[in-house]
C-alpha cells in the first residue's frame, strides 16, 4: 500500500499541537486537512476552539473547520457522513487525507463505523432515567444484567451514563447493544489507517494550557463571547459546552475578574485534557503514541524522499 491509499489520523489531548504537526505533514506528503473536532464545526467560535492559523489554512486545503452554525445541532453521524465523502474527494485527487482532532468519539466512528441504532423516543428515555434515579445505581444495574447479560463486563457497574444507554437500547429494540455494535462496519479498512497519538507529559501540557488560556484571552475571546450572548443561543446546545463560553459570561456579567476567567478556562481545559487522555488509554490501544521529540523525528524522516508513509510506524 503507498501512501496515497493511507488515511492519516492524528489525535491527541487539547494543546498537543496536533494542527501544527498535521500542517508539517501535509506540506510533505501532499495532504490535506480534515477537521476531526466537534467544537471546532462551529462557524462564529475560532479563537475558543483555536481552530487553525489562516496562515496555515492558506498553505494547506483545510476541510471541514466553520461549516455550522451556532444554533444548529451536528451529530457524529452528520460528521461521519460528510468525511467520508471528503476522504474518497483528496483521494481521487490523488491527495493524502489527514484528521486531525481530540473528539474520540469521531475517530472510533470512522474507525469501527458509527452504530446504527434507531432513534428513541424522548418520552421512553426520560422514563429510564426516571427509573435509575428510584432504584439507584445498584439495582439499576442488576436489573439490566437480568434483560441484557450480554452487557456483563463490558463496563464499570457504576457507570451511569452507559447503564443507562444499555438498558434503553435492549428494552426499545429488544436487541442489545453490544450485538448492535457487533453489526457494525467501517467503510475502510483497518490497514487503510495510520494512526498517530501525541502524547505528552501531565506538567508539560498543563503549562502549554496555561499560555493557550492567555493568549486566546490576548487574541479576542472576549469579544466572540460578546457576540455570542447577544444571539441567544438556547442552553441545550453543543455550542454553550465550549470551554470560555460560560466563564466569559460570568467574567462579563461582572460575577469574576479576568485573572479568575483565566484560572477556570485554565481549570476546564485541564480537565478535559484528563478525559482524552483516560479515553484514549481505553479506546485507542491501537495507535502509535508519539511523543514531542518524536513528532520533530517523523517531520525529519519525511524530508528523506526515499522514506515512505508505511515506513513510519
Amino acid at each position: 500500500m503507498d501512501k496515497q491509499s493511507k488515511i492519516i489520523l492524528i489525535s491527541g489531548p487539547t494543546a498537543s499541537g496536533k494542527s501544527i504537526f498535521a500542517v508539517k505533514i501535509a506540506k510533505k506528503i501532499n495532504g490535506e486537512i480534515i477537521n476531526a473536532d466537534s467544537m471546532q464545526v462551529y462557524k462564529q467560535f475560532k479563537i475558543l476552539t483555536a481552530r487553525p492559523e489562516k496562515a496555515d489554512q492558506k498553505k494547506i486545503k483545510h476541510h471541514m473547520y466553520g461549516i455550522i452554525d451556532l444554533n444548529k445541532k451536528f451529530s457524529t453521524g452528520q460528521w461521519l457522513k460528510a468525511v467520508i465523502k471528503k476522504i474518497k474527494e483528496i483521494k481521487g485527487r490523488k491527495k493524502t487525507p489527514i484528521l486531525v482532532g481530540g473528539t474520540g468519539l469521531y475517530f472510533q466512528s470512522l474507525v469501527d463505523g458509527l452504530v446504527k441504532i434507531p432513534e428513541i423516543p424522548i418520552r421512553f428515555r426520560n422514563k429510564i432515567r426516571s427509573m435509575q434515579k428510584k432504584e439507584g445505581q445498584k439495582n439499576f444495574y442488576k436489573k439490566l444484567l437480568k434483560i441484557d447479560p450480554k452487557s456483563k463486563g463490558k463496563f464499570d457497574a457504576n457507570d451511569t451514563q452507559r447503564t443507562i444507554r444499555a438498558f434503553e437500547i435492549k428494552s426499545f429494540t429488544k436487541i442489545s447493544m453490544y450485538e448492535w455494535l457487533n453489526k457494525t462496519k467501517s467503510e475502510f479498512k483497518e490497514e487503510e489507517f495510520l494512526k498517530l497519538y501525541i502524547d505528552f507529559k501531565r506538567e508539560d501540557l498543563v503549562k502549554r494550557i496555561l499560555l493557550r488560556s492567555i493568549k486566546m484571552i490576548e487574541d479576542g475571546a472576549i469579544k466572540e463571547v460578546k457576540k455570542f450572548i447577544k444571539l441567544k443561543i438556547k442552553k441545550n446546545m453543543s455550542v454553550n459546552k465550549i470551554i470560555g463560553v460560560d466563564e466569559l459570561t460570568q467574567y462579563l456579567d461582572k460575577k469574576i475578574n479576568l485573572n479568575q476567567a483565566k484560572e477556570l478556562i485554565s481549570i476546564k481545559t485541564r480537565q478535559y485534557a484528563k478525559r482524552q487522555a483516560t479515553w484514549a488509554r481505553s479506546r485507542m490501544t491501537s495507535w502509535e503514541k508519539i511523543n514531542p521529540t518524536e513528532v520533530a523525528d517523523y517531520i525529519k524522516k519525511l524530508n528523506k524522499s526515499s522514506v515512505k508513509l508505511d515506513q513510519l510506524t
